[in-house]
């Protein structure tokens, strides 16, 4: 299907509809995911690939479910207007059965591992984003926990306040989403009766809105670290997870150091949009059907290409995204810089005088989030200028042809 040729943004995706026989599928049910924590070494995969096969993957917003939001997103999204049958049944489930304690565990629901066999601790792990298929036609932005860039003055109303969004297609055939520009949050109208709630809703429709682009990622994407601890969802890592890079969306991949047998892959947190720095704390956050490609650089070939790899990397069709993480943004930035300056040593034999140089003129330093209790940064390295293609980056086969 091309991507004209796409269904509109009104469909719902529930799961195990609408999936093609030909590609393995792996829905967001309770037995595929985890609340709030992230896979670890002993876990058992729910699916095993080779290096180079495709799968599509259900990903489900934790918006909606969460105990602030009176963990029952069948009232939480009707209230809101949206149809009963276009609440997603994935999540009902989830929130009836599913283990999660909000004092101890993250927000995010997490599908996965997935193993690709073969895979070992130094390859690197190549997960591209094959295509992003909304799976509702609405989400959620939430500000909670007093994290958010201003803590000591947002939110006022309640510790937790959620602003619900629709989606549209403008008249250029674009998706968009619209917020209103006051009133009642969706934690409020969700607490109301079914009256009441309809009063809110025809207020807040006749309210003028704020709409704005729409482009879909995956805010976590990681590989299982070499413990036997579940890690909690938010902080990300040089495991990836929780990294929030806005720019990882369609066509893009993302370079994972493997840390465990078999990699043990995941995938969660999806968006329909983020600003850099996610400010309030969580972006728009809604389910995604995610397309995606898993394939391996042996550690050998990626010593040879990139160095010693001890962070994630993004690659996008024109960017080279070396990552910085830290509690500090300060150091923060220190480590994304270091990480790209290593990077333009070991594959463009650059000194380090002249790559730090280079990087002054020419690199953008963006920041991905700032609320991740560990803070983002990536490095913006045009493959044009170091006369690079992702194409050649990413070539996962050996130099004799062989697959790795």
């Amino acid at each position: 299907m091309t991507r004209d040729e796409r269904p509109p943004w009104g469909r719902v995706l529930q799961p195990d509809t609408a999936v093609d026989a030909a590609t393995p599928y792996l829905s967001a049910t309770p037995d595929h995911v985890r609340w709030g924590r992230l896979p670890a070494r002993g876990d058992r995969p729910v699916l095993t690939v080779r290096p180079g096969d495709t799968v599509v993957v259900d990903t489900l917003s934790h918006e909606g479910l969460l105990e602030d939001q009176g963990r029952d997103p069948r009232r939480f999204f009707t209230r809101q207007g949206v149809a009963d049958d276009a609440v997603l049944e994935d999540g009902i489930r989830l929130a009836a059965i599913g283990s999660h304690d909000p004092a101890v565990d993250g927000p995010h629901v997490v599908t996965g591992p997935i193993a690709v066999a073969g895979t070992r601790p130094g390859d690197l792990l190549l997960l591209r984003v094959d295509r992003l298929e909304p799976r509702v036609p609405y989400g959620v932005i939430s500000s909670r926990h007093g994290r958010g860039a201003l803590p000591d003055r947002l939110p006022r109303q309640a510790p937790t306040v959620s602003v619900f969004a629709r989606t549209m297609v403008d008249d250029a055939g674009r998706p968009r989403g619209v917020i209103p520009r006051g009133g009642l949050d969706a934690i409020a109208v969700a607490a109301l009766d079914e009256a009441e709630a309809r009063a809110a809703l025809d207020g807040r429709d006749a309210a003028s809105s704020v709409s704005f682009p729409l482009h879909p990622f995956l805010g976590i994407m990681g590989v299982a670290t070499a413990t036997d601890e579940h890690l909690h969802s938010v902080p990300p890592g040089p495991h990836g997870g929780n990294l929030d890079i806005r720019l990882l969306g369609e066509g893009t991949t993302l370079m994972l150091p493997v840390q465990v047998d078999d990699a043990l892959v995941y995938i969660g947190d999806p968006h329909f949009a983020q600003g850099d720095g996610e400010v309030a704390l969580t972006a728009l956050e809604a389910s995604l059907r995610a397309t995606i490609t898993l394939d391996v650089i042996r550690a050998d070939e990626a010593r040879r290409r990139f160095g010693d790899v001890r962070t994630p990397i993004g690659v996008t069709d024109r960017l080279l995204l070396p990552v910085g993480l830290d509690r500090d943004l300060d150091r923060a930035v220190e480590h994304g810089v270091t990480a790209a300056v290593d990077l333009l040593h070991h594959r463009y034999a650059m000194d380090e005088v002249h790559a730090y140089a280079y990087l002054s003129a020419a690199a953008d330093v963006n920041i991905s989030q700032v609320v991740d209790l560990v803070k983002g940064v990536h490095i913006r390295l045009r493959l044009d200028d170091l006369d690079d293609s992702a194409a050649r980056l990413l070539q996962p086969a050996r130099p004799d042809g062989s697959r790795p």
